[in-house]
């Protein structure tokens, strides 16, 4: 590697370093769920690197006990992951320009990449399209290391798996409230946690996070002007 891409590794590192914690426990359950539903390592390796979807993946162990159905897994593969579509259309500027890395950023963009790329302050002097390449790339792999590790050790570990989920939670929560600490108006956060509370009552809360993220989009577009205004006056 060149020390362009060495450099943009060493940078990008220390913000997956979270990600590695979580994505190592909950992808070990989610091989150990794997396993302990009849599938070998194989199927969650496979699983985590190809659809690359926690939730989803999860899932996925009961659709492939349960009868041949494509038309209602496609439509629950829908729902699930459609908050990816906001995602996507957050990073549209950000991947321009990027050439092959896009299409790769485009596939690996997850929750926690997401977050990543979209709040990093990129170092001056960092490539930004290596950035983000690496740091979609590592959490990726520490997704499917982890899984991978779940199915091969599943059979020998007894232990109840319930409640490794909110270790997901728990990093979220850090994420954004360093976030919160970088920013000295706190707009965003507030649009954020306003909208995430109005769906939930009015939406309950297995079905609040799509509406959640078009409320948001909603906000930032009609209210770009004013808000970039406010936290940028000059």
């Amino acid at each position: 590697m060149n020390n362009t891409r060495i450099n943009a590794f060493r940078a990008a590192l220390p913000h997956t370093v979270p990600i590695l914690a979580g994505f190592l426990f909950l992808g070990m359950a989610y091989g150990v769920y794997m396993n302990v539903s009849g599938f070998s390592f194989w199927y969650p390796m496979i699983m985590s690197a190809v659809i690359f979807g926690g939730s989803l993946e999860f899932v996925a162990v009961s659709m492939l006990l349960s009868p041949f159905a494509p038309a209602e897994v496609f439509l629950l593969a829908l729902m699930i992951q459609a908050r990816h579509l906001f995602y996507g259309i957050a990073m549209l500027d950000r991947f321009k320009g990027l050439g092959w890395k896009r299409w790769y950023l485009i596939y690996g963009l997850c929750d926690e990449s997401f977050s990543i790329n979209f709040t990093a302050r990129i170092p001056e002097g960092i490539d930004r399209g290596w950035f983000m390449f690496w740091v979609t790339l590592l959490n990726q792999l520490y997704w499917v290391g982890g899984a991978t590790l779940g199915g091969l050790l599943g059979s020998l570990l007894t232990f109840d798996t319930r409640g490794l989920d909110f270790v997901m939670t728990a990093m979220f929560v850090v994420i954004f409230l360093e976030q919160l600490l970088h920013e000295r108006k706190h707009y965003t956060a507030c649009i954020g946690m306003l909208s995430a509370v109005v769906c939930l009552k009015v939406f309950g809360a297995d079905s609040f996070m799509v509406p959640t993220m078009g409320m948001i989009l909603a906000i930032l577009v009609f209210g770009r002007r004013y808000l970039e205004k406010t936290v940028n006056p000059s």
